[in-house]
């Protein structure tokens, strides 16, 4: 039986396998080998279009509903509950297998090979504390492949499959794998014998991108939209605050889809008529009738990248589709300073990477970054701060995982 490799990520995936003895990734859009984990479900067209398409599709504005970052929702009570998505009523279980159906069938159209075993990758921890909660994120990853028409599935820890896939190591040096995806942040340390590669020590936290956007938007556009903004009391004298769980819940990838309810209308109704600034709660109410909530945080995925270019010290959050001429300003300062939560925390696990291995910093002589959000420069920072003697790697921070689940899944390692 031939086997697929699978990076099933929160923001991207890719998958492969082995040809010529060399990964080779499948062609899982046209011209492009890793695909947005996003699907839209077309209300007027009755159909379910994934990664790029789906992408276009909202943009547009399609009539349907968007999808994204489901995976930082496997292992909570949400994957199993039955709901009405579009003109279907499913879980996000079968949501889940139908992107990893359409993954399976793209590679055997590519390679005229029939999968019916996947090895799939994941993070060392879905939930950094939560064990039980951690667990159930494998059954409904393993139950969604199963829905997917797999018969059989092996899961990899992703950072161990991108140290597969790296390059060499200078003779008693070690390497650290940093892998810092959409949801999680992971990390390998491990040492070379010629092909062989053996792990030292591997460890994970629930910090990603997803969480750097999600930060990013409650500081520099939530306020636009009346976080923190007064209300007047609908009854007798005396102002609140606006509850910010609106503005969480929006900012917020996987909750996004879930706030267009009656009850958020009108309370963002409400709130432009008693709002002390009428006008933010105005655009709140815009962005919940035309439901614009991932239209914004595509806006803020976009600012944060734009500002990571070299040399640029100040980028704008285009929220033109809320209001003319709106826009939000971030700085690298300032993105810096709201990142610098999560900074600590993925700092936090590199050391405690350390301390499990039983290594010291000056005995990594190689670092590898995999996912795009290790390339972000408050990321980097820390890294090169904790070893300064190391060697950065970055080539292939996009692939490297489904790279290395190609290299397992041809040579049957133990998983």
């Amino acid at each position: 039986m031939a086997t697929l490799g699978i990076d099933f990520g929160t923001s991207n995936t890719a998958a492969g396998v082995m040809a010529a003895g060399h990964p080779h990734l499948i062609t899982v859009e046209p011209g492009r080998k890793t695909l947005p984990t996003s699907v839209f479900f077309d209300y007027d067209r009755k159909v379910t279009t994934y990664g790029s398409v789906a992408n276009a599709a909202l943009i547009d504005g399609r009539e349907g509903r968007f999808m994204r970052a489901l995976k930082s929702v496997l292992g909570t009570p949400l994957m199993r509950e039955k709901r009405q998505i579009a003109y279907e009523r499913l879980t996000l279980i079968e949501v889940v297998a139908r992107f990893l159906r359409m993954i399976r069938e793209r590679a055997e159209a590519e390679t005229g090979q029939t999968y019916d075993t996947a090895l799939s990758g994941r993070p060392v921890r879905f939930h950094s504390t939560d064990t039980a909660r951690n667990a159930q994120a494998e059954v409904d990853l393993r139950d969604a492949y199963m829905l997917a028409g797999y018969k059989d599935v092996s899961f990899m820890f992703e950072p161990e499959a991108a140290a597969l896939a790296s390059g060499p190591l200078a003779k008693g040096e070690l390497g650290l794998i940093v892998d810092i995806g959409g949801g999680t942040s992971d990390f390998s340390i491990f040492e070379r014998n010629g092909d062989a590669t053996r792990i030292i020590a591997s460890h994970g936290v629930r910090v990603g991108g997803t969480d750097f956007d999600r930060a990013i938007s409650i500081s520099e556009v939530m306020p636009l939209l009346g976080r923190g903004a007064e209300v007047r009391n609908a009854l007798g004298q005396g102002r609140h605050v606006a509850p910010n769980a609106i503005f969480n819940d929006l900012a917020t990838w996987q909750k996004i889809p879930f706030v267009y309810t009656g009850e958020n209308r009108q309370m963002a109704a409400d709130f432009a008529k008693l709002g002390i600034d009428p006008a933010l709660f105005a655009r709140l109410k815009v962005v919940l009738e035309m439901e614009l909530g991932h239209d914004i945080a595509f806006a803020v995925e976009t600012g944060k990248i734009q500002l990571n270019q070299p040399d640029l010290a100040e980028a704008g959050i285009d929220l033109r589709v809320i209001e003319p001429a709106l826009w939000a300003q971030l700085t690298q300062a300032g993105m810096d300073n709201v990142l610098a939560i999560h900074a600590g925390q993925i700092a936090d696990c590199a050391r405690e990477t350390l301390e499990i291995a039983g290594v010291s910093a000056s005995q990594i002589g190689t670092i590898v970054f995999v996912g795009g959000s290790s390339l972000l420069k408050v990321v980097e920072d820390i890294m090169i701060a904790m070893f300064p003697g190391a060697a950065l790697e970055r080539a292939e921070a996009f692939t490297a995982v489904a790279d290395g689940l190609a290299i397992a899944a041809s040579r049957d390692l133990p998983l």
